[in-house]
């Protein structure tokens, strides 16, 4: 048997089985680099950040920074000052704090978990992104013979 090199797209989980299961449980589970920062289901392009579980990253939507206390616990995430994105877990927000919406709870593509209104619009807009990426109109397309 001869030296096997694999490649794999999914990360080394992390040294105790107990953060493998957080890992799972947050949603850290994103591509890292040289991948791109795109969702596996959606393929919509999203901001990657490494957490403070070795080698596994998590995607949050580009540009929504939403009031801490509109998120349910467990789902608010915020940036640290060296980039790495923290999971408040279920930390009560400071009156004013502002975080990070994870892309898992308003991927169009996947079952949701929150029911909040604001939840299902971004669900729903992100839908409509996606499906510009993938499906073209049928009609009034150019013809090209």
């Amino acid at each position: 048997m001869g030296d096997l090199e694999t490649t794999s797209s999914c990360p080394d989980p992390p040294d105790r089985s107990a953060d493998y299961f957080q890992v799972l449980f947050e949603g850290a589970t994103a591509p890292g680099p040289p991948a791109p920062p795109e969702c596996p289901f959606c393929d919509l392009r999203q901001d990657r950040y490494p957490t403070s579980y070795t080698g596994h990253w998590i995607l949050l939507e580009p540009r929504v920074l939403v009031p801490a206390h509109t998120l349910p616990p467990r789902r608010r995430w915020v940036i640290t000052s060296t980039g790495t994105a923290m999971n408040l877990w279920d930390a009560e927000p400071l009156p004013g704090a502002r975080c990070r919406v994870p892309h898992r709870i308003v991927c169009p593509y996947l079952v949701p978990e929150v029911g909040r209104p604001w939840v299902t619009v971004l669900r729903r807009h992100n839908r409509e992104r996606a499906q510009r990426l993938f499906e073209l109109p049928e009609e009034g397309l150019p013809d090209t013979g």
